[in-house]
Order: structure tokens, then C-alpha cells, then sequence
């Protein structure tokens, strides 16, 4: 198998971090430790599916010699084994593939969800209210937590806007590919003569940003504080608790009014302005890319009409991969599994035909 020196390099590094993991002088440094426990985890899955490969090259070694054997059951068990272990080599060599792959450093990150309301007046709205309970009941059953951070409400009980940061395991690399245009084609409850229209929202994900990556400098940054105007009762809406950050160098404007207390917003409110600062970085560096480099990693432009929700015809269509399923009902309900899973592998996919360009 190719790869075998970088992968035995791996086992390596990985059991030397397990070993330095146990060291009393790294458990009593809590950063430390967190730096060597993330290195740890980054290696796991791949020197896991390494040791599999191992185990059954070792098995399949054993069994051909007993396929010469006289006694005819040996025979039997030795060829069984073999019909069993050498696909099993095969899908553990193609994973290992995929994970060799370089890893998009943000991956691990939680995210900032943004919804808005796009053509399509309320249609868009009541729509932006449904793809955003979508979100959360596939990041429910992901076991992610929600935490709103700001609501525009529309005055038929859609969302104009949503705000919110998503905490979880691996969040971004399992919706990095939601972020676009997502256009809903239906026939709207005040449509008398059944007519089929089409809305539009926007989502962006974007991985939320530590401040290690992004500094902010108070002196750059203006904070007007308001009373909340969305639900919560008395005391969310006659206090000063909600809070407006204005990042003055990039015109960028977050605000935050969820929580009751005006430190809790603000705190919001600074994780949200962080991860949009970090993403003007990344935009940055993307224009710096050459077109097929591009198109390898896709553009991520939230301009790009990605995804149709046709209801009529219970029917979502992902355009980029042309992949359609007729199961809408499911998807609104949060099961997202199969759009999310099929996207990760074609672009995973032009990934390894990229990697496989440059080796040529």
C-alpha cells in the first residue's frame, strides 16, 4: 500500500502523544494539555483505520498459505477468510485515502449560522423560519447545542433574519456546504388560485473564529446598547440588555439581544463580529487562489443558488452535485444525513483527483 512510511510515522507520533497525555507535568498544564489532547484526536481516526488495515494484512498473510493445505475444511475456513478480508483491505486502504487528504483547518470549529430572508417577500420569511428549525433538529440529533444570538421576526411569524453559534463536535465540517442560496418553490397559504411560487433565503455558515486568530481592538470597535424588541418578558424588554457592536476599520455591524444580561450579549455579540472578521481572512486568501484550486474546494459563495425545495413534488435538489431526493418531508425535519454525507464525498472526491493532478 502506498503511504506505508507516512502512515507507520503517524502510529508513532500518536502513541507518543497518548504516552505524553498520561505525564503529570502535561495533565497539570491545562493548555498543554488541551494542545497535545487535540493533537491526539487529530490523529486518532487515521491511525485507527491504519491498525485495521494491519491487523487483516496480517490475518490474509495467514490464511493463503492454508489454501495448499490437504485437510479440505482448512481449505474451506482459509478461502472464506480471504473472500472476507480482502475487500475489507480494500474499503480500509480508500479511507485512509480520504483521510490522508489535507485537512481544511477549520473543520473542528464551531460555527456562526445565518439565515435571512431573500425574494419572495413573506413567503421568504415563513421559509427562513422552517430552514432554520430544519438546522436545529439536525444539530439536535448530532447532539450540537444552539445558542440564538439575534432574531428579526416578520409579521405573518416568519424570520426576516437569525443569528446563531452552533457548538458541537466537527460542526463545520458537516455544514461548511449549506452556506448559499436556497430557493423554495411552493404554493404560498395566501395563494388563492393555487399557484406554485418560488422564494429565496440565504444561509451562511461560517466557522467561528478563536482569539488567538482574530484580535480586536477595543479602540476599534463601537458599543451602543438598546432594549431587546423580541419576546422575553418585562425585564429583556425595559432594560438596556441588548447590545450593537460596530467594528469601525471593516463597517461591520453584530448585534445581540438574547439573553437578559447585557455581559452575555456582549459576549455573543464579540464571538459573532470575531468569526466575520475571520471570514473577510479567509475571503482574502481565497481570491489569492487560482481558478482550479477553486473549483477543487468549491467557492463558497453565498451569491450561488445551491439547493431547490420543491414542495409539491416533496422533492430537495442539491445543483451542484445534481443529487435529488424526493424525501422533503424527512429533510425539513432535520434529516440532513444524506444531502451532508454526499456532498463531503464529491468534494472529497475532486480533492483526491486535485491531489492526484499535482502527484502526476
Amino acid at each position: 500500500m502506498q503511504y506505508r512510511a507516512r502512515l507507520d510515522d503517524m502510529e508513532t507520533r500518536y502513541n507518543a502523544l497518548t504516552a505524553k497525555m498520561a505525564d503529570p507535568d502535561v495533565i497539570g498544564d491545562p493548555e498543554q494539555y488541551r494542545k497535545t489532547a487535540k493533537a491526539t484526536r487529530d490523529l486518532e481516526d487515521v491511525v485507527t483505520r491504519y491498525q485495521e488495515w494491519k491487523k487483516a494484512a496480517a490475518d490474509l498473510d495467514g490464511a493463503r498459505p492454508m489454501l495448499a493445505e490437504e485437510d479440505a475444511e482448512l481449505r474451506a475456513m482459509a478461502a472464506d477468510d480471504i473472500a472476507r478480508l480482502e475487500p475489507r483491505m480494500a474499503k480500509l486502504e480508500e479511507e485512509l485515502k480520504v483521510l490522508l487528504l489535507p485537512k481544511d483547518p477549520n473543520d473542528d470549529k464551531n460555527v456562526v449560522l445565518e439565515i435571512r430572508a431573500g425574494t419572495g417577500g413573506d413567503e421568504a420569511t415563513l421559509f427562513a423560519a422552517e430552514a432554520f428549525r430544519m438546522y436545529m433538529r439536525y444539530a439536535e440529533s448530532m447532539g450540537w447545542k444552539v445558542d440564538v444570538t439575534y432574531t428579526s421576526d416578520s409579521s405573518v411569524g416568519g424570520l426576516k433574519e437569525v443569528l446563531a453559534l452552533v457548538n458541537g463536535d466537527k460542526v463545520f465540517s458537516k455544514l461548511k456546504y449549506e452556506s448559499g442560496v436556497h430557493r423554495v418553490q411552493r404554493v404560498p397559504q395566501t395563494e388563492t388560485q393555487g399557484r406554485v411560487h418560488t422564494s429565496a433565503i440565504t444561509v451562511a455558515v461560517l466557522p467561528e473564529a478563536d482569539e488567538v486568530e482574530i484580535k480586536i481592538d477595543p479602540k476599534d470597535v463601537r458599543i451602543d446598547t438598546f432594549c431587546s424588541s423580541g419576546p422575553g418578558g418585562q425585564s429583556v424588554n425595559t432594560t438596556y440588555s441588548a447590545v450593537r457592536m460596530t467594528h469601525l476599520p471593516t463597517g461591520l455591524v453584530v448585534s445581540c439581544q438574547d439573553e437578559k444580561s447585557q455581559i452575555k450579549n456582549r459576549s455573543k455579540a464579540e464571538r459573532v463580529l470575531r468569526s466575520r472578521l475571520y471570514e473577510l481572512e479567509l475571503q482574502k486568501q481565497h481570491d489569492k487562489i487560482g481558478a482550479e484550486r477553486k473549483s477543487m474546494v468549491g467557492s463558497g459563495d453565498r451569491s450561488e443558488k445551491i439547493r431547490t425545495y420543491n414542495f409539491p413534488q416533496n422533492r430537495v435538489t442539491d445543483h451542484r452535485i445534481g443529487l435529488t431526493l424526493h424525501q422533503l418531508d424527512l429533510v425539513m425535519e432535520g434529516k440532513l444525513d444524506q444531502i451532508t454525507e454526499a456532498l463531503i464525498a464529491h468534494y472529497q472526491a475532486e480533492q483526491m483527483k486535485g491531489e492526484a493532478g499535482q502527484a502526476a
